[in-house]
C-alpha cells in the first residue's frame, strides 16, 4: 500500500483508478434523482417558478413606453403643443379628421398612388432582374446601367419628372416607381446569382434542361431574396409618397401635411405620420405573411 492510500479518508468506493468523489459543500446542486425503473433524473439546483412574460407583452413595452414618455412631457410643459402635441390632443385631432371624412378621403387618394406605382415598378424591377440574373448578356447590358442610375438621389429626379410628366398625378406615381424598380431589381439579381451551382449541376445530372433548371431550381432558391426585396420595395413607396404628395396635390396624406405645416398644426402632422407607419407595417404585415406561406418548405432560423 503507498502512502497516498493511507492517507486518504475512509468513505465509499470509487471506480478502480478514479478517487471518490465528496459531497458539495455548499449544498447548492442536488444529488440526482433514481427513478424506479433505475434511470437517473438530473434537476436543477434552482427551478424558477415564475411564468415566462409573453411576447407581444414584450414586444408592447418600448412603444408603450415611448407613448407615455409623449404624454408626460407634454402634460408637464416640457414639451409645448406648438413644438409638438400631446397624444391625446394628436388622438382627438384623427377622430375629428376620421369623422368629417377628410382622413379616409386621403388614405384612399395616397393607396391608390402606391398601387398604381408599385405595379410598375414591381414589373419593370422583376424583369430587369431577371433578365440580368438568368442571362450573361443580359447583364452586361442591364446590371451596371441599373447600378448607375440607383447612385442617383431620386427626390433629385423631381425637378426633372415635374418637367416630363407636368405637376399632375404622373410624376408622383413616377416617383413611386423608381423607389420600387431598384430594391426589387438588385434583391431578385442576387438571389439568382446567389443559387448553389451544385444544386444547378445536381439538376443537370437528373436531365433538366434550361427551363426546368429555372423552374424548379433557380427561381425557387431566389425566392427568399426576392421576398426581403418586396418588404424594402413596399418600405420605400411609401417613403417616395411623403416627397411625391409634395408636388401640387390636391388629395393624400402628404396634401394634409403640407396644410398642416402651412398653419403650424403639430396634430395633424403628427396624424399624418401616424397613418404612414400603419400603412408601412399592414403593408410590411402582408409581406411577412406571404414569406411563411411560401417558403414553408424551407428550414430557417427563428432566433433564440
Amino acid at each position: 500500500m503507498s502512502t497516498s492510500e493511507m492517507s486518504r479518508p475512509a468513505g465509499p468506493a470509487g471506480p478502480v483508478g478514479k478517487p471518490a468523489e465528496e459531497p458539495p459543500a455548499d449544498g447548492g446542486a442536488q444529488p440526482p434523482a433514481t427513478l424506479g425503473g433505475g434511470s437517473e433524473t438530473i434537476r436543477p439546483a434552482h427551478e424558477s417558478t415564475r411564468r415566462p412574460i409573453p411576447r407581444p407583452v414584450r414586444r408592447a413595452f418600448g412603444p408603450v413606453g415611448a407613448l407615455l414618455l409623449w404624454w408626460l412631457l407634454g402634460r408637464t410643459g416640457v414639451l409645448s403643443p406648438d413644438t409638438l402635441a400631446s397624444p391625446v390632443a394628436v388622438f382627438r385631432k384623427g377622430g375629428d379628421l376620421t369623422t368629417g371624412g377628410q382622413l379616409g378621403s386621403a388614405i384612399w387618394a395616397s393607396t391608390q398612388r402606391v398601387v398604381e406605382g408599385f405595379l410598375i415598378g414591381a414589373v419593370a424591377g422583376t424583369s430587369l432582374a431577371l433578365l440580368a440574373g438568368l442571362f450573361r448578356l443580359g447583364e452586361d447590358l442591364i446590371d451596371a446601367t441599373v447600378g448607375m442610375l440607383r447612385a442617383l438621389p431620386w427626390v433629385g429626379l423631381i425637378p426633372l419628372f415635374i418637367v416630363w410628366f407636368g405637376i399632375d398625378e404622373k410624376p408622383k406615381i413616377a416617383l413611386v416607381v423608381i423607389a420600387v424598380t431598384f430594391p426589387l431589381y438588385f434583391n431578385i439579381y442576387a438571389g439568382i446569382r446567389g443559387v448553389d451551382s451544385q444544386l444547378v449541376e445536381a439538376g443537370t445530372v437528373l436531365g433538366l434542361n434550361r427551363w426546368g433548371q429555372i423552374r424548379h431550381i433557380v427561381l425557387p432558391g431566389a425566392l427568399p431574396s426576392a421576398l426581403v426585396g418586396l418588404r424594402y420595395a413596399l418600405g420605400s413607396a411609401w417613403l417616395a409618397l411623403v416627397f411625391a404628395e409634395q408636388i401640387n396635390a390636391t388629395n393624400g396624406i402628404g396634401y394634409l401635411m403640407n396644410n398642416a405645416e402651412q398653419f403650424f398644426q403639430t396634430d395633424v402632422i403628427v396624424v399624418c405620420l401616424v397613418v404612414y407607419a400603419v400603412l408601412g407595417l399592414v403593408s410590411d404585415l402582408i409581406v411577412r405573411l406571404a414569406t411563411t406561406y411560401l417558403l414553408s418548405w424551407r428550414a430557417s432560423f427563428d432566433g433564440a
